[in-house]
């Protein structure tokens, strides 16, 4: 006798789903068909799934930090005189916060990062000391590409070091100990006869200004008056110059405790401003900017691009929702977490963002001229 199918199994299988016609993108990649549209290319990105979705979707969020203005809110009762000016609220944006490590300083990001800073598209910057020396260091000698599986040994017996497939040539950090040292020497005398009081960012401000150099994003900071933090100054190559210099000139003194003021003031000062937080990476940038929205009860909106997961309780790999729940980012905030290397993400979305935005605005003052 032949056996017949349940019909509660089929009816298993075959499930009635509920319609999300009208509810939801659908799912479609770019069609080369159309030729090569790079601006389409990267539109197509949100519909087109996974990772690029969430890029998709990291364009828009930066897009509305981009586009907010005070006009968008309606007017409420506590607003001063000047709050209730239309031109006033029209001209007031997003304070948009930067974060990023050390390692996309080395990389080419570096570049993309300086753009922004140049044309003062972001208002507040938090890296670590490596993104701070790299900056300083591409401006003496450059950063070569070479290999992820070169042999540490061997490259330690040819004073070369790396960072992934970057290399760094030791003679570079010769170099760095040759122009910083005469800096700091000034800066212990101008604390001594001037009674200056030194923090990180002022530190960084001062090395900004004296690389005079176009190429670096810090001297574009210290151009454009962007404050760059960085409260583990001496996590990297700055630390060993200013260990080697408190041994020839001892005395000089760094506060970090100006410097959280001066951090946590950025966020806490911005009403009625909304804030928006761009993390590459994690760790201390990435804490540093989201500790400090807490104390105004968190970020309207924020973009992480990053590798790390958060299976292990890491801060670094913590997605935006986490950070809700210590009111580092508000409830109602338009966040996203891009799971990708910041080399390949992040230059996309400015591309997208910050530089198209600017490019139509250039277009529109050539034509209006």
């Amino acid at each position: 006798m032949e056996e017949q199918l349940p019909s509660s199994v089929h009816t298993i299988v075959f499930k009635e789903s509920e319609p999300l016609e009208g509810k939801c993108i659908k799912i479609e990649g770019y069609d080369f068909n159309e030729g090569v549209n790079y601006s389409q290319l990267l539109k197509s990105m949100v519909s087109t799934g996974f990772q690029a979705s969430n890029l998709g979707d990291a364009i828009a969020v930066v897009n509305q930090m981009l586009d907010w203005r005070l006009a968008d809110e309606d007017i409420t009762e506590d607003c001063n005189e000047e709050e209730r000016d239309p031109a006033y609220r029209e001209s007031v944006k997003c304070k948009v916060f930067l974060g990023f490590t050390s390692n996309l300083v080395s990389s080419g990001v570096r570049d993309t990062i300086r753009y922004l800073v140049q044309h003062h598209m972001v208002d507040v910057v938090v890296t670590t000391a490596g993104g701070i020396e790299e900056d300083l260091i591409k401006c003496l000698a450059p950063t070569y590409k070479g290999d992820f599986y070169l042999p540490g040994a061997q490259l330690r017996s040819k004073g070369l070091n790396r960072i992934g497939n970057l290399l760094v040539p030791n003679d570079n950090y010769c170099k760095f100990e040759d122009w910083i040292i005469p800096i700091f020497d000034q800066m212990l005398k101008e604390q001594f006869e001037e009674n200056v009081s030194w923090t990180p960012s002022k530190v960084i401000s001062r090395l900004g200004k004296e690389i005079n150099d176009e190429c670096s994003y810090l001297y574009w900071a210290y151009k454009n008056n962007i404050p760059v933090f960085c409260p583990g100054l001496t996590d990297g190559s700055l630390g060993d110059m200013l260990y080697f210099h408190s041994f020839r000139s001892p005395g000089l003194i760094v506060d970090i405790v100006q410097d959280i003021r001066a951090m946590n003031g950025e966020a806490v000062h911005a009403s009625p401003r909304k804030t928006g937080i761009i993390v590459l990476g994690g760790g201390l940038p990435k804490h540093h900017i989201c500790n400090a929205n807490m104390m105004r009860n968190g970020a309207d909106y924020a973009v992480f691009i990053n590798t790390a997961q958060e299976f292990d309780g890491s801060d670094s790999g913590a997605r935006p929702d986490e950070a809700v729940s210590w009111g580092k980012i508000r409830g109602s905030a338009k966040t996203v977490k891009v799971h990708c290397d910041a080399t390949i993400a992040f230059p996309l979305l400015v591309a997208e963002t910050f530089a198209s935005k600017r490019n139509r605005s250039v277009k529109i003052k050539v034509n209006n001229y």
